[in-house]
């Protein structure tokens, strides 16, 4: 029996049951392969059948407010594949008359479509065989086959591509890709591996030079930038309703066209500390003000920065002239925030 044979009944015998292995529908691939990046499985599936739900096609989808797309997918984080996803859906209704593209060249022109949700989409919806290449199989082959060298570099990627290439089976490319990630994600973990009972332990040339916690190897990570913000939570209340002032983030920075709070961002060295009220004046445009509550730091933490946040609470009891888009209280269930805010207010308001 043959690698990708001994793979791929492993896979049948052994895969765990999600919603998305119940289909071939390249919508629904497409859905759940975009959530799932840099989600784990557990976190992502939720997402997925909320999606699914709330837009059953692609039309429904590309049909859809952005900013209900991304309060559906608030507390994924990297919210660029959720701004993606609803551009690639309006991308396919308009260039490809609502149906989804079939070949592998066509699928990776769509928007927030690398070479591993083109492999993946490909091979799963229409048998292309095309091999999938994320972080799963990359360890999988490299401790395999014993390739010490760091899978950062394109040289090693082009390596391990080939061999992903050489053992796919063209006749069921679908279930070789799946079953690969499968048995990464499951079997030949980062931390852990099921290495006494790998169904490869004799094929595999690290675990015969004990060096499976050694591969894969990593460049240096890159350095992590500390962010100090400083978040004005300001209330007003006009005729009797509770008003909060939100911010609709702009430009290339995080959060694009998501909702936080007016915002100082500050740098020190150390630690976060509550700055004086004359620092809001100019932001405020209005008097010095006079804080309430000023919560204690919270920390946030994205891929390469590290958020160190203050909260401070203003009340006005009447409308004054505020840089910001002042909505009900009861309302901000309906804008997409961060989920650093969400932590905020989940303590404040709910």
């Amino acid at each position: 029996m043959t690698f990708s044979q001994q793979l791929i009944t492993w896979y049948r015998n052994n895969k765990r049951d999600l919603p998305c292995r119940r289909t071939k529908d390249p919508y629904f691939i497409w859905l759940s392969e975009i959530i799932m990046q840099q989600t784990r499985i557990e976190q992502g599936t939720p997402y997925y059948e909320r999606f699914v739900d709330a837009y059953p096609t692609v039309k429904h989808l590309a049909s859809a407010d952005e900013q209900e797309v991304l309060k559906l997918w608030q507390g994924l984080g990297y919210y660029s594949r959720a701004r993606n996803l609803h551009g690639t859906a309006q991308e396919i209704m308009t260039g490809y008359g609502g149906i989804f593209p079939d070949t592998h060249a066509d699928i990776l022109r769509l928007k927030g479509v690398g070479d591993y949700t083109a492999a993946a989409i490909a091979s799963i919806c229409f048998d292309q065989p095309h091999a999938v290449m994320d972080g799963n199989v990359m360890r999988f082959l490299s401790r395999l086959y014993g390739i010490a060298e760091s899978i950062d570099r394109p040289e090693t990627k082009k390596t391990i591509r080939a061999i992903a290439e050489k053992n796919i089976d063209h006749r069921n490319p679908g279930d070789f890709n799946q079953a690969m990630m499968e048995f990464g994600a499951t079997v030949c973990t980062p931390a852990n591996p099921g290495c006494l009972n790998c169904l490869f332990q004799r094929q595999c040339i690290a675990f015969k030079n004990n060096t499976v916690g050694r591969i894969p190897a990593r460049n240096s990570k890159t350095a992590v930038r500390h962010r100090f913000l400083h978040y004005l939570v300001i209330t007003v209340t006009e005729r009797g309703t509770e008003f909060i002032c939100l911010n609709k983030r702009t430009g290339s920075d995080i959060w694009k066209n998501m909702y936080d709070f007016p915002c100082l961002e500050r740098t020190l060295d150390k630690t976060l500390l509550r700055l004086p009220a004359q620092e809001f004046d100019e932001l405020l445009n209005s008097a010095t003000p006079e804080f309430g509550e000023v919560s204690n730091p919270f920390i946030h933490i994205l891929t390469h920065q590290k958020l160190h946040a203050r909260f401070y609470r203003i009340h006005y009891d009447k409308k004054i002239d505020l840089p910001c888009l002042l909505v009900p209280v009861k309302d901000i269930h309906n804008y997409p925030v961060p989920k650093l805010i969400d932590r905020y207010l989940s303590k404040i308001f709910f």
